[in-house]
């Protein structure tokens, strides 16, 4: 599950692993940055305090939810530029705004508390809300789109691919045979029917996996966070890092492979002398997570691990 970041005051979060991941950037202060998952701002914020008028930032997000937040410093400076898209085609609008290499980038990936808060985009069970998930509210799929259209075996797969639930078979008969009778368009209605299938003690753990699941599904997010991946490491320049926050298996494998092998699949190729042909190397050979203090703060960080790569 990776509810992951808590509520501020501003009413969007905190960001996690915030001076580690910023730190990890290495920033140099007329440097051009990425940061894909704008969210909050809060690690473009302190991205920006560090680089000076010569220095760039671009901010990704697609959710229109983050726009209302441009106005404020630092923002409104000549020196950030938000793009309002999926920061799968980072390429083509770093080629759009002629940008041929980049010095850093940062991904925190993952939901923020934001939208698990928002009872109207049913992200989360705690609330009876319909089945929707979008990240961005123009994008056609949603999760009833899912639950109520996919056939058996599709579903099955997106629990056993997504959420890596065991008994995902059962879960998707379930679903196909509640569907029959009405249609499941709330996230109190897909509760009814997978609850029962839940042993009580791993319940929650369990149910968010469904969740985490769907949502996957209906954003293409392991498709999107592929194709910026291959992306950023096309674009870094020589010494130009990367800072990734992931908050469940599926991500942190990704970038693993990337950082080790050059790609998503892990695929290893070698030279003559036999050593693995991979243009980033790892900063850190262990993922870095939050301390104690942090898990404190911010429960919901409990899942994030970084990793910090930098081109060869």
């Amino acid at each position: 599950m990776d509810e992951n970041k808590v509520t501020t005051a501003a009413g969007y979060h905190v960001p996690v692993l915030l001076k580690q991941s910023v730190d990890g950037l290495n920033i140099r202060p007329g440097g051009v940055y990425v940061d894909v998952t704008f969210g909050g701002g809060g690690h473009s914020r302190e991205i920006l305090s560090r680089l000076d008028a010569e220095g760039h930032l671009y901010g990704f997000d697609q959710d229109l939810d983050v726009v209302k937040q441009l106005d404020n410093e630092p923002f409104n400076q000549s020196n950030f530029t938000f793009v309002r898209s999926n920061f799968r085609y980072l390429k083509n609008w770093m080629r759009y705004y002629g940008v041929d290499h980049i010095d850093g980038l940062l991904a925190d990936l993952g939901v923020s508390s934001h939208h698990f808060d928002d009872e109207s985009r049913g992200f989360s069970f705690r609330f009876d809300s319909p089945l929707d998930m979008r990240m961005n509210a123009k994008a056609e799929l949603t999760a009833a789109d899912v639950v109520n259209g996919y056939d058996e075996k599709q579903l099955a797969d997106v629990f056993y691919l997504y959420g890596e639930l065991k008994n995902s078979r059962r879960l998707a008969a379930a679903i196909v045979k509640a569907r029959k009778t009405q249609t499941v368009s709330t996230t109190g209605q897909l509760l009814d029917v997978v609850e029962p299938l839940f042993h009580r003690e791993r319940e929650k753990k369990d149910m968010a996996k469904v969740f985490q699941a769907l949502r996957i599904e209906v954003n293409h997010e392991m498709s999107a966070l592929a194709e910026m991946l291959a992306a950023a490491t096309e674009l870094l320049g020589q010494g130009g890092r990367l800072s990734v926050i992931t908050y469940h298996s599926l991500e942190d494998r990704m970038v693993k492979n990337v950082i080790r092998a050059g790609n998503v699949s892990g695929s290893i190729e070698k030279d003559f002398y036999g050593s693995i042909q991979s243009p980033l190397k790892a900063v850190n050979n262990k993922p870095i997570v939050p301390d104690e203090d942090e898990l404190q703060r911010n429960p919901r960080s409990r899942s994030a691990k970084l990793r910090i790569a930098e081109k060869a």
